[in-house]
Parts: C-alpha cells; sequence; structure tokens
C-alpha cells in the first residue's frame, strides 16, 4: 500500500510540474496568438456574422443526417458542462475574480480559431455508414497535409483527452454532487463512490453503444433545457444583487490588470489561471468541436464554423458568465476557504436555501452526464479513424465505459491536472494543424461572403476555391 501510495504522489507531483510549465511558458502565450491571428485574417469573423448564425440554425438537416442545431448541441454538450459551473468557481477560488476576463478573452479571440478548425472539419469530412459524417482535425490533417501519422498522433491524444482525462473528471464531479448529502465519512468510505459510478457507467452504456444519432438526440433536448433553466436561475440572482454589479465589474477588471501579481507568480495568476479554466470550458481551438461540426448536414461549410462559435460565446460570455457573477455577488461568510462545487452548493444555498442547494447538484449531474455523452462522441470518431476494426471498437467501449466507473474513484486535484496536461497537448497539435491550414478556411469564407452579398443562400462546391483533395463536397 505504501509503494502504490508513493507512485500515486510521484505522479501527481509530475502532473502537476507538467501542467505549470505548460500553461506558464508556452500555451498562453500560443493560444492568444493564434486566436488574435485568425480574427484578424477572418476580418472578425466571430463578432460580423452574430446575427447571421440564427437564421443557419433553422436549416434543416435531411431525415437520417445531424443538422446544423443538433450538430451545435452536440458540441455544447461537451462545452456546457462542469467548466461552467465546477470550473468558473475553481478559476475564482484559485486566480481570484480577475480569472473571469481572461475567459472572456479566451471565448472571443478563441471564437475565430472555432470557425477555423470548424470549417476545415466541414470540407474534409467523410461518408461515415450509410447516411452519417465524420471528420475532424485527424481528417482534415490525414486530407490537406497529407500525413495519415500526424493524423493518427492528433487522435491518439483527443482519445486520450477526452476519453481517459476528460470523462474521468466529468464522472468524478457527477459522483461528488453527493457529497453534501451523504456526509464526506460516508462518501470517502467508498461505497457511495462505488455504488453511484456503477450506476453512471450503466447509463452511458446504451449511448456509447448506440452510435452518433443517438448522442445528438439526448444533447438536443437535454442542453438546452438544462443551459436555459440555469441560465435563468443565474439571472434571478444577478437581478436581486443588480447594484452589486458595477462594483463586481470594477474587482475583475483590477484584478485582471493587476501585473504585479501576475508577475510575482505567474503560474498561479489571474491570467494564467483563466485562460487554463476558458480553454478547459469553450474548447475553442482545441480540436474537439470540429468533429461535431463534421457530422452536420449543411450546405456550406462556413455556415458551420460559424455556428461551432456561437457555442463558444454560449459557453463562456453567457454561462461562466453568470456562474461567477453569482460567486461574485455572494455575502455568504461560509464560502470563504471553499472550493469546486462546494463552493457552488454553498453559493446557491445562501441565495435560494435548500432548493438552491438541489438545483445546482442536479445541474452538475445532467451537464456531467451530457458531457460524458458529447466527449465519447469526440472519441470514437477519431476511434474510426485510426481503425474500422468493430472488435477492437467494442472494446475501447469497454474501456470508456469502464474509465467512467473509475473516475467517480479519482482525487479533485489529480483529476483536474491530468484533465489540464493532456488538453494541453491536444490543443498544441491542432493549433499547428490550423495554423499550416488556415488559409484553406479563409477561402471558404471568402466564397461563402461572395455569395452573401450576392443575394444567395450559399452553397459550397470545392472546385470554386481551388480545393481538389476533399471527400464529401466534389
Amino acid at each position: 500500500m505504501d509503494f502504490l501510495n508513493s507512485i500515486i504522489i510521484s505522479f501527481s507531483n509530475f502532473i502537476n510540474i507538467s501542467s505549470g510549465f505548460l500553461y506558464t511558458y508556452f500555451l498562453v502565450f500560443f493560444l492568444i496568438a493564434c486566436g488574435l491571428y485568425f480574427t484578424i485574417r477572418t476580418n472578425f469573423v466571430q463578432i460580423r456574422f452574430l446575427p447571421h448564425i440564427l437564421y443557419i440554425l433553422k436549416e434543416k438537416g435531411e431525415k437520417e443526417h445531424i443538422s446544423p442545431f443538433g450538430a451545435l448541441m452536440v458540441s455544447t454538450a461537451s462545452r456546457v458542462g462542469i467548466g461552467n459551473i465546477v470550473g468558473v468557481a475553481v478559476a475564482i477560488s484559485s486566480g481570484g475574480v480577475g480569472a473571469l476576463f481572461w475567459m472572456w478573452i479566451m471565448a472571443i479571440v478563441g471564437g475565430a480559431s472555432a470557425f477555423i478548425e470548424s470549417t476545415l472539419a466541414q470540407v474534409y469530412k467523410r461518408k461515415d455508414g450509410e447516411f452519417g459524417y465524420k471528420g475532424g482535425p485527424a481528417y482534415y490533417i490525414e486530407s490537406a497535409l497529407g500525413s495519415r501519422k500526424f493524423g493518427i498522433i492528433f487522435a491518439i491524444s483527443l482519445i486520450a483527452c477526452f476519453t481517459y482525462g476528460f470523462n474521468s473528471l466529468q464522472s468524478f464531479t457527477l459522483t461528488s454532487a453527493f457529497e453534501v448529502y451523504v456526509g464526506s465519512d460516508a462518501f470517502k468510505n467508498g461505497n457511495i463512490t462505488i455504488f453511484i459510478g456503477l450506476i453512471t457507467a450503466i447509463l452511458v452504456t446504451g449511448f456509447y453503444y448506440g452510435g452518433s444519432k443517438a448522442s445528438a438526440i439526448i444533447s438536443s433536448v437535454l442542453v438546452p433545457i438544462m443551459a436555459i433553466g440555469y441560465f435563468i436561475v443565474a439571472m434571478i440572482v444577478i437581478i436581486l444583487n443588480f447594484g452589486e454589479l458595477p462594483k463586481a465589474f470594477s474587482n475583475i477588471l483590477s484584478e485582471a490588470f493587476d501585473f504585479e501579481a501576475i508577475f510575482g507568480g505567474f503560474a498561479g495568476s489571474a491570467m494564467v489561471i483563466g485562460i487554463k479554466r476558458g480553454l478547459f470550458s469553450n474548447e475553442a481551438g482545441m480540436g474537439s468541436a470540429p468533429n461535431a461540426a463534421a457530422s452536420a448536414h449543411t450546405t456550406h461549410p462556413a455556415k458551420q464554423g460559424m455556428v461551432q462559435t456561437l457555442s463558444v460565446f454560449i459557453d463562456t460570455l453567457v454561462i461562466c458568465s453568470a456562474s461567477a457573477f453569482m460567486v461574485i455577488c455572494s455575502t455568504d461568510d461560509g464560502i470563504k476557504g471553499l472550493k469546486g462545487l462546494p463552493l457552488m452548493q454553498k453559493v446557491m444555498e445562501g441565495y435560494f436555501g435548500e432548493f438552491g442547494l438541489h438545483f445546482i447538484s442536479i445541474s452538475v449531474v445532467l451537464f456531467a452526464f451530457t458531457s460524458l455523452i458529447g466527449n465519447h462522441f469526440y472519441s470514437e470518431a477519431n476511434f474510426k479513424f485510426i481503425t474500422k476494426n468493430k472488435t477492437a471498437l467494442n472494446i475501447f467501449r469497454f474501456s470508456a465505459i469502464f474509465i467512467v466507473f473509475l473516475g467517480s474513484q479519482m482525487k479533485l486535484e489529480l483529476a483536474w491536472d491530468t484533465a489540464d496536461v493532456i488538453m494541453g497537448i491536444m490543443a498544441t497539435i491542432n493549433i499547428v494543424a490550423i495554423l499550416l491550414l488556415g488559409n484553406i478556411a479563409i477561402k471558404v469564407l471568402k466564397d461563402y461572403d461572395m455569395q452573401i452579398k450576392e443575394g444567395k443562400n450559399p452553397v459550397f462546391k470545392a472546385s470554386n476555391v481551388g480545393i481538389t483533395n476533399t471527400e464529401f463536397w466534389k
């Protein structure tokens, strides 16, 4: 037992050091630079087409295919989850309220990166069976860069991140939502977590073996209900504390630009914590959402690219902000020293009593559950890129179900740090790819712009923009 504990401690220390190095010295600046570059190259596509996106979402996919709205909900199911509730609480408790500002920055500049990666995914999508589509970074790396090995490296990083990193974290958080009801002692003895882990693993089994259509259907139903319900409750809190908002904004901005604090302890600063939690929450430029974007049936790749920028904004500018303002406006002294989910539970209990506690606990459970589904959707698309062997696929699905159970038994710090490290590696690979291929997505955007100016409902033909290596848009 002592030997096992020493291994766990050594692994935890390694992950912690790796996370600090990755985000302190490299990824923070890489992500912002990439987002700014594509914001300028696309003439602020994430802003200027926002009203137009609502018309795109009204498009009906063919009966057998996922619609643009369905793809939006699958990607939002992965984005909108514990990062919007627990992640925000972790960011504020670790980096101060200024972390929220840097989460906003990540969403705004990252929206351009989200457009590029999702447009590329649509351009290079492929048929998946008789009706469906599949695609994502692994596919556009192979088709556009001509490197299957590079594509496989990305696919492995995504599977590691979403199946064995994020889903273990989602499962842990879902399980931890019940701790407040049974008490810490009962929760730590293991029996409760084992029971909840088994139930969760059984519930996801049907979706993991049910295919992408099942994932899209459950996400299209649950995600809007959850997001709207959570946002309404948050709006009630914000309206009741409206007079505190100017002070809250002032604190956010002053702490965000407290450069003495930032450079005095950069790894734990508002900037680093905010960008790290922002990336986890909205996934802009990370290479995950393109897998959902590729599955949509649409007349032009740029349409789905724009839809995915909306998902980034919904995630961070709306839902994360709502969570943050609930914490910032709280006057409950009992929240001092709390972190993560216990902080949010105590905040909501302070506002609404037992209803608030139950509401936030149920929200976390449902958000985490839909993320477990959305994350697997991404992983399976990339597993199929590596191999189409059905036996291997079923073994992978079983391992994905097992990690859902195993994640329910994890510790908080190790779960978050492991997810952060794998996420950073995956994001780096994808950003390199979209920087190399960004000109293709920009050509597609120009084609879309031209057709809009001509009063047309844009329809894409790859040959019109000089693309010859796409399977679907010939």
